[in-house]
């Protein structure tokens, strides 16, 4: 089994950045992908970004620009940094990890954005 854990979100204003961290643990032998999602309320959850095995991004058009994807092969962890946060990023954020034709998911971290 793979688990997931996220942590870094909270309340922040408008404008100002965060630093999401996401730690893969558990039977972790060859990575396809991991991303980042998010679902903010009344809507469905949509992809932010995505780093493949090779290291190669992309993002979705809204944040673009805006968010980066790192990713610590040794620690088997993955960073979501945004900057210049909207209302509109507030959301709860997912952590996804793509193994062989195994699917996982984390529990999420709530980022609010809000004055």
């Amino acid at each position: 089994q793979v688990q997931l854990v996220e942590s870094g979100g909270g309340l922040v204003q408008p404008g100002g950045s965060l630093r999401l961290s996401c730690v893969a643990s558990g039977r972790i032998f060859s990575i396809d992908v991991m991303g980042w999602y998010r679902q903010a309320p009344g809507k469905q959850r949509e992809l932010v970004g995505a780093i493949t095995n090779s290291g190669s991004t992309n993002y979705a058009d809204s944040v673009k620009g805006r968010v980066t994807i790192s990713r610590d092969n040794a620690k088997n962890t993955m960073y979501l940094q945004m900057n210049s946060l909207k209302p509109e990023d507030t959301a709860v954020y997912y952590c996804n990890l793509q193994q062989y034709h195994m699917d996982y998911w984390g529990k999420g971290t709530l980022v609010t954005v809000s004055s």
